[in-house]
C-alpha cells in the first residue's frame, strides 16, 4: 500500500499507520497495510460512529433515570476509558465533553438526592418525634378502647419511616416503646380492676334480683314500693356487671318489679273505685251537716252532728285529692256548733256576769273620781293636771262602753 489520506479528525501515514487527532495531539490508533488509505479512514470512522452511538445510548439511559446514580457513574467511567483508548477516528473530544456533561448531571443529581435525603430525614425526625409525643399522651390518658388501635397505627407509621442517625433514632424509639409498654401495663391493670368491680357488681345484682323476686307477690304496697326504690338505687350504684350476666339479671329484676307494680296498680284501681264511691257518700253527709247551719239550737245540732260523724267514720277513705276539701267543709260545721256552744256558755255562766258587773261598778266609780279631778284642775287653772285627767277619763269611758256591750250581749243570748 502506498499513499496517504486524511480528514479533520485523523490521517493515514505512508507506512499505513492510522492516527487520530485530539486536543492533546495525534495518537496512533492502528495500521492499514492492504487497500487504499481512504478505506482505512472509513473503517476507523465507523468504529468512531459505533463508539459515539454507545455514548448517546448511555446518555439517554442516564438522563432518563433508568440507571441508578452509582450504575450511571460506573458506566460513564467505563465509557471514558473506552473513549480514551478508542481505536477510532472522529471527534473524540466531543465524546469526552458529552461524558463530562453526564458526570456533571450525575453530580447534580447526587447533590439533589443528598438534599432530598436530608429533607426526608428531617421530616422523618419530626414525624417520629410527633409519634413519640402522641404515644406519651395516649399513655398518660385513659382511652382504653381506642388507644390500642392507635398504638398499632403509630407503630406501622414508624416502620414506614427511614432510620435516622443511631442516637436520635434510638432515643425516639425508646420514648415510643416506653410509652406503649406503660400504656399496656396500665390498661391491663384497669381491665383487671374493672373485671373485679364487675364481678362484685354481679354478686350485688344477684342479691338484688333474688330479693326482688321474693317481694314480687307482696301486697304491702307502701313498704315494698319503698323497698323497690331502694333496690333500684343500689342497682344503679353497683355499676355494670359482665355483659351477659347484666342482661340476665336485669330481666329478672325487671320482671319482679313489673309483677309487683302491675298487682299494685290493679289493687289501686279497685281501691280508687271504692274511694270514689265513699266520696259520694261523704258528700251526701256533708250536705246533711251543712243543713244544720246557721246553728239555732246548739244541743240538737250537736246531737245531729255526732250521728253524722259516726256515719262519716264508717264510710272509709276517699281519694287523696278530695280529702282536704271535704275535711275543711266538715270542720266549718263543727266550728259553727262549737261557737254556738261557747256563746251559750258565756251567756249562762254566773261568774262571767258577776265579773262584768264588778268591773262595771269599778269603772263608774273611777270615772266619777276622774271627773272631780278634772273639775278641780280647771278651777285651779292647772293645764297639765287637766290634760292627764282628760286622757284617763277617755280611756275609762271606752273601757266602760266595752263592758256594757258585753253585758248587753250576755243578757240577749
Amino acid at each position: 500500500m502506498s499513499g496517504t489520506a486524511e480528514d479533520p479528525w485523523g490521517r493515514v501515514a505512508d507506512d499505513g499507520t492510522v492516527y487520530v487527532r485530539t486536543e492533546s495531539g495525534e495518537r496512533a490508533v492502528g495500521s492499514w497495510q492492504v487497500g487504499d488509505p481512504e478505506g482505512a479512514l472509513a473503517f476507523f470512522r465507523r468504529k468512531y460512529d459505533a463508539l459515539a452511538l454507545e455514548v448517546e445510548l448511555l446518555a439517554s439511559r442516564v438522563e432518563s433515570g433508568i440507571l441508578s446514580l452509582d450504575e450511571a457513574a460506573a458506566a460513564v467511567r467505563r465509557e471514558r476509558r473506552h473513549v480514551a483508548e478508542a481505536q477510532a477516528v472522529g471527534d473524540l473530544g466531543a465524546l469526552e465533553r458529552r461524558l463530562a456533561q453526564l458526570e456533571e448531571l450525575i453530580a447534580e443529581r447526587r447533590a439533589q438526592r443528598r438534599a432530598e435525603r436530608k429533607r426526608q430525614l428531617e421530616e422523618a425526625r419530626q414525624t417520629k418525634m410527633a409519634i413519640a409525643e402522641e404515644a406519651e399522651a395516649i399513655s398518660s390518658g385513659g382511652d382504653w378502647r381506642h388507644g390500642v388501635g392507635r398504638f398499632r397505627e403509630l407503630l406501622e407509621q414508624w416502620k414506614s419511616l427511614p432510620r435516622l442517625d443511631k442516637a436520635t433514632d434510638d432515643e425516639l424509639w425508646r420514648r415510643f416503646s416506653s410509652a406503649r409498654t406503660a400504656y399496656t401495663r396500665r390498661r391491663k391493670q384497669y381491665f383487671a380492676e374493672l373485671n373485679a368491680r364487675r364481678e362484685e357488681a354481679r354478686q350485688i345484682k344477684e342479691e338484688i334480683a333474688a330479693e326482688a323476686e321474693t317481694l314480687a307477690d307482696s301486697t304491702e304496697w307502701s313498704r315494698v314500693s319503698a323497698r323497690f326504690r331502694e333496690l333500684m338505687r343500689r342497682w344503679k350504684a353497683a355499676g355494670a356487671a359482665p355483659r351477659e350476666a347484666e342482661e340476665q339479671l336485669r330481666k329478672r329484676f325487671r320482671a319482679a318489679q313489673d309483677r309487683f307494680f302491675a298487682a299494685r296498680a290493679q289493687a289501686y284501681a279497685e281501691q280508687d273505685a271504692e274511694y270514689k264511691e265513699n266520696l259520694a257518700k261523704k258528700e251526701a253527709l256533708l250536705a246533711e251537716a251543712e243543713a244544720l247551719l246557721p246553728v239555732r239550737d246548739h244541743r240538737s245540732a250537736r246531737a245531729a252532728f255526732r250521728g253524722i260523724l259516726q256515719r262519716w267514720d264508717e264510710v272509709g277513705r276517699v281519694p287523696r285529692s278530695a280529702v282536704r276539701s271535704i275535711e275543711a267543709r266538715l270542720r266549718r260545721v263543727e266550728e259553727a256548733i262549737r261557737a254556738a256552744e261557747a256563746r251559750e256558755w258565756r251567756r249562762t255562766n254566773p261568774e262571767t256576769r258577776i265579773r262584768a258587773h264588778n268591773t262595771l261598778e269599778q269603772l263608774r266609780s273611777s270615772i266619777a273620781e276622774l271627773e272631780n279631778q278634772l273639775a278641780d284642775a280647771r278651777a285651779r287653772g292647772d293645764a297639765e293636771a287637766e290634760r292627764r285627767a282628760e286622757e284617763a277619763l277617755s280611756a275609762r269611758r271606752a273601757w266602760l262602753a266595752e263592758v256594757e256591750k258585753t253585758l248587753n250581749e250576755l243578757s240577749s243570748e
